[in-house]
């Protein structure tokens, strides 16, 4: 994650994350708050500075939320490791450098479309990256279904592919729980030397 690896000037960067639209203050949840709307697979972390980030962070979305609570909805549907995922030091650099009174005002944090190896990653770097007031609000969500029962649906605008996963996810459900890839089928008879065929491996997917 660095601007000299990209080649991108910074105004680049900045422009590159507006027309991406990765962070979108849009609608509110059931008790009319903001939300704060990430989408993990539009980061393009291989190309953003730390430094661009947090000004760009700063100065246009924190700015917009104001004195006020509000909550955040992580939309991991479709993240690689290899293409969205900056690395622990840097998520812990980035939630450090977040004000105090952004960070007092988060209320929850709902997390779309975890899978297993999701899980099994905040399980474990969880309370390291951020301070344990934080971690607490951190609420898996498996499907689009289960995250309206927190935030008014017609408030936000959902990605075409996070719906068509939901719904592969409800015909497939053994994908939530890491026993079935979320790759492509390709009906290869897995060996019993090398059992990883039938699952995915990813760090954060």
């Amino acid at each position: 994650m660095s601007s000299s690896a990209s080649g991108l000037s910074h105004i680049d960067q900045e422009q590159l994350m507006e027309k991406l639209q990765i962070f979108k203050i849009q609608g509110t949840d059931r008790h009319g708050r903001k939300v704060l709307v990430i989408i993990g697979k539009y980061f393009p972390a291989r190309v953003i500075s730390v430094e661009v980030l947090k000004k760009y962070l700063e100065e246009k979305i924190f700015s917009q939320l104001g004195e006020k609570p509000f909550s955040v909805v992580y939309v991991h549907t479709g993240v690689q490791r290899s293409d969205n995922f900056p690395g622990i030091s840097v998520l812990r650099s980035i939630y450090e450098a977040i004000p105090i009174n952004v960070k007092d005002h988060i209320e929850a944090v709902y997390f779309l479309h975890p899978g297993l190896q999701a899980r099994l990653f905040f399980a474990t770097f969880g309370r390291f990256l951020f301070n344990g007031g934080l971690y607490q609000k951190l609420q898996y969500v498996n499907r689009l279904e289960f995250l309206w029962s927190h935030v008014r649906r017609n408030g936000l605008e959902i990605p075409e592919f996070v719906l068509d996963h939901d719904e592969e996810l409800e015909d497939r459900p053994l994908m939530d729980y890491g026993l079935e890839s979320d790759h492509p089928r390709t009906y290869a008879s897995p060996t019993h030397d090398s059992p990883v065929g039938m699952y995915s491996m990813r760090c954060i997917a």
